[in-house]
């Protein structure tokens, strides 16, 4: 692929996304310019916590999860970015670390935006720091809500919420595929594996729902719902 190639699928790629779909073709030109293509293999790490924070990421395909690791070892997901979806706004902006690790769940490619260049685009471009403001406050309420979530809500409730949410991904499907591996998809609700497997089993007893394997039958949306509300 030639450069002027690769730049022209870049600019394609970013004129698709929902945070520069409205900017005009002279300021996707100019951060097209500067986006590197990457790509990881599944389990690939694409920085660590604590890593100089040197650009953003922009997922092209494939999925990044992005999470902490306590000292004991346990690891909370923050947040899974599928393709069109950005992260690690925040130290392009104020050139600390990186706050979390990423990494691939499976072979991803993303568009690297640098630090440096990007902070260059943006003086002599202003309006695109508007469409990263929306960026900064739609990560802050997914943050909110995920703190919300840990602290009021026990594991059944988040996996209520989780497999309602799912279902509405899939047009509100009956009978849905878990998007992740179970240890992964503890991960992501705040708990173990075996307390998640219990949540299963509680809200299998409930009749709530029926799980066969990776695949899960939503038998009772109305009771998913009750159990996904309570605090």
């Amino acid at each position: 692929m030639t450069i002027s190639e690769r730049i022209l699928e870049v600019k394609q790629f970013l004129k698709q996304t929902p945070i520069f779909r409205d900017v005009a073709d002279e300021q996707l030109a100019a951060l097209a310019n500067i986006g590197i293509l990457q790509s990881y293999k599944k389990g690939e790490t694409l920085f660590w916590e604590g890593d100089e924070g040197t650009g953003f990421f922009i997922v092209k395909s494939g999925r990044i999860k992005v999470f902490k690791v306590a000292s004991a070892g346990k690891e909370q997901i923050l947040h899974i970015f599928g393709a069109d979806e950005h992260f690690a706004e925040v130290p392009a902006f104020d050139g600390g670390h990186f706050p979390a690790s990423a990494a691939a769940l499976e072979n991803s490619e993303v568009v690297f935006i640098p630090r440096a260049a990007f902070l260059m685009v943006l003086q002599q471009h202003p309006i695109l720091a508007i469409a990263m403001l929306g960026t900064f406050a739609r990560h802050l309420r997914r943050l909110a809500h995920l703190v919300d979530t840990l602290s009021f809500k026990e594991v059944p409730e988040r996996l209520a919420n989780y497999l309602l949410n799912l279902s509405d991904r899939n047009n509100k499907a009956d009978v849905i595929e878990l998007d992740l591996p179970k240890g992964q998809l503890a991960a992501l609700l705040g708990t173990i594996p075996e307390t998640l497997s219990r949540a299963f089993y509680k809200l299998s007893q409930e009749g709530a729902i029926e799980v066969d394997g990776t695949t899960v039958r939503l038998c009772d949306r109305d009771r998913l719902s009750q159990r996904g509300q309570n605090k």
